[in-house]
């Protein structure tokens, strides 16, 4: 772990259990929800995203298992059970995507960190205001499914926060009740390739800082899962927005010390 202030270890702890949180509730957007504001207190991409990917990891295959599990549990005896991934899509869209996001990570290696820094308060800045207005990314065709995809996964690479160009292609091709768990297992293929390359790479994947922040990470996946239930019978449009103006205001902050703190060029 970085040599900080108790106060912001403190807060680097709520903010993966608001990352397990985020991610467990609405199946994605665990890593572009946190790291936004993990930046503002360290600003070094390449600490925070193994620790986010290894949790990506471990809390995806829970989920995954434990809903496959149920599906089978109640599945009458002799019938086949429906698994609640559509393993169509995940064939599909990683075949499209494996290699983009291999070339994300070779420039999230070649870019330096704060370079890679303004990146992400980019990106999360344009996701914030999509939330705002209320005018999320939509793909309307096969093309357009391959380039969000592709697009989707060189973003990934770079930054873990590529979920809102692949959420579009996800939309037209999985149900509802598949959605969750489909998008956890494209997270575990991509973010499996990623941490491979990283640790070919000889970067630190921080596997200590991730077992010390799993049970922070953990008791939010716990409440997420219970949030689940509820955002799949509601309207959670006044949610996203809010979330917006957050992740708005995070990015601006992050874009300002960027800009104006010359010791960070």
């Amino acid at each position: 772990m970085p040599e900080l202030l108790a106060y912001q270890y403190a807060w680097i702890a709520l903010i993966f259990g608001w990352s397990g949180f985020v991610r467990s509730g609405i199946g994605f957007g665990g890593t572009l929800f946190a790291l936004p504001f993990l930046l503002l207190i360290h600003d070094q991409p390449l600490f925070f995203m193994p620790i986010i990917g290894l949790h990506v990891l471990f809390f995806a295959a829970i989920t995954v298992y434990q809903a496959e599990r149920l599906t089978w549990r109640e599945t009458p005896s002799g019938a086949i059970a429906q698994s609640t991934v559509n393993w169509r899509f995940v064939g599909f869209s990683l075949a499209i995507m494996a290699l983009p996001k291999l070339a994300g990570v070779v420039g999230l290696l070649m870019l330096p960190s704060h370079q890679t820094a303004l990146l992400i308060y980019l990106l999360v800045a344009l996701y914030a205001i999509s939330y705002i207005i209320d005018r999320p990314l939509k793909s309307t065709s096969k093309i357009g499914d391959v380039v969000f995809l592709m697009l989707g996964a060189y973003v990934s690479g770079i930054s873990l926060i590529g979920a809102p160009l692949i959420i579009p292609v996800a939309l037209r091709h999985v149900a509802v009740s598949e959605f969750r768990n489909t998008l956890f297992v494209v997270w575990w293929v991509l973010v499996s390739i990623k941490l491979v390359a990283l640790a070919s790479a000889g970067i630190d994947l921080q596997i200590t800082a991730a077992l010390v922040l799993l049970p922070f990470a953990g008791i939010g996946h716990a409440l997420g899962m219970r949030f689940h239930k509820r955002l799949m019978q509601r309207d959670s449009g006044d949610f996203f927005r809010l979330i917006g103006w957050v992740l708005l205001a995070a990015s601006a902050a992050g874009l300002a010390q960027l800009l104006f703190d010359p010791l960070r060029h």
